[in-house]
């Protein structure tokens, strides 16, 4: 089986998580989403590159999802979403999927 990049793990959270809450109109579907995705990125990413790097990566998730929220009062939500999960992907990619 091949290796889900933890890249695409947290990005996936992140939209998957909100597009489940805004389809299902149930703010709790998308949050279970968000939190089984980022404990399965958090994984990936303590076994790749350390606990130290993991614990920086989930507060950056965990910051993307927050931030998320302001910034979609400026942009819109879709675009805010898939900008915070651009920029966790990113930070993913750099830190734990970019030598694996």
């Amino acid at each position: 089986m091949a290796k889900v990049p933890s890249a695409a793990v947290a990005a996936g959270g992140l939209v998957g998580g909100y597009g489940v809450a805004r389809w299902t109109k149930r703010r709790e579907l998308g949050g279970a989403v968000l939190a089984v995705a980022g404990a399965a990125a958090a994984e990936q990413w303590r076994r790749r590159a350390g606990g130290a790097a993991a614990g920086a990566l989930t507060a950056a998730y965990v910051a993307g999802f927050a931030g998320s929220h302001p910034l979609a009062k400026k942009v819109g939500a879709w675009p805010a979403v898939l900008g915070v999960a651009g920029a966790v992907a990113l930070a993913s990619w750099a830190v734990a999927d970019r030598n694996a």
